[in-house]
């Protein structure tokens, strides 16, 4: 190895977001081990699968990969952290919240990378994406009063950065983003639709149970029908992912702008 190069990155990505930037930049060749929840976002292949950062049963299996780098996002469990702290590998802790921060974290890793001209491209389409929605959803003369829920039990309403897609999307988040909520509380917001979008789910939640919840029998989206789902991992995985869940979240906004004043 000449003076002036350095070795070869080895990341171990515990974050299905980091994987799925890595590979949008083109540096899923630095990737020597994922969550099993990559592969749901990104080209994983046969990488090694290992735990993430809510449960992880050993981190031996992440020493036997040699990793320059451990990278890790949102949720976090205080005793997984603690052992991957514990370690000689270098651990990145990412925690975005809006859409500002999940930007940086893409420039982050691609100058972690050494791949700024694709992650100028990929920023700037994402971007792009967005803008083009938000100019489509200015033809909607009311905003749409939306919940989006993370998680049922307790409820959690879904990340800011889902709050400002919605916004882009012609919506308005009708609670306060990335917070455990109560029925009441969304009861009395009485939003139009409800998304939701639970974690680790996938696009397995099911409608049926917002509409057996009697303190929202009176709420428009459960009067309506605008209930629907819309896959975890395009709404919770911060990164390239958002652009197909905002296009989701967008003809769920549409739709429901069509369907006022049904009773």
């Amino acid at each position: 190895m000449k003076a002036n190069q350095r070795p070869p990155l080895r990341i171990v990505s515990l974050a299905p977001s980091a994987t799925s930037i890595l590979c949008a930049i083109g540096a899923k060749r630095a990737l020597v081990g994922v969550t099993k929840w990559c592969a749901d976002v990104a080209p994983a292949g046969k990488l090694p699968k290992l735990g993430d950062c809510w449960h992880m049963d050993s981190v031996d299996e992440i020493l036997r990969l040699r990793p320059t780098l451990v990278i890790g996002s949102v949720p976090y469990k205080n005793e997984t952290v603690a052992k991957l702290l514990e370690q000689p590998f270098p651990f990145l802790a990412m925690n975005p919240r809006t859409l500002a921060d999940i930007e940086a974290d893409i420039r982050l890793l691609g100058g972690i990378t050494r791949k700024a001209a694709a992650t100028k491209r990929l920023v700037k389409n994402m971007r792009q994406a967005f803008s083009e929605i938000e100019k489509k959803s200015r033809q909607c003369k009311q905003r749409v009063r939306v919940y989006c829920e993370a998680w049922p039990n307790p409820r959690i309403s879904s990340p800011p950065w889902v709050a400002e897609l919605v916004n882009i999307c012609g919506g308005e988040m009708v609670v306060p983003p990335g917070e455990k909520t109560t029925e009441a509380q969304v009861a009395a917001a009485r939003p139009e639709v409800i998304v939701l979008a639970w974690a680790a789910i996938g696009s397995n939640a099911d409608p049926r149970e917002a509409y057996k919840v009697t303190a929202w029998k009176d709420v428009p989206a459960i009067r309506n029908r605008n209930v629907y789902v819309i896959s975890d991992e395009l709404l919770n995985t911060p990164g390239p992912p958002l652009v197909e869940g905002a296009r989701a979240l967008y003809k769920l906004c549409h739709s429901a702008n069509g369907m006022r004043g049904r009773a």
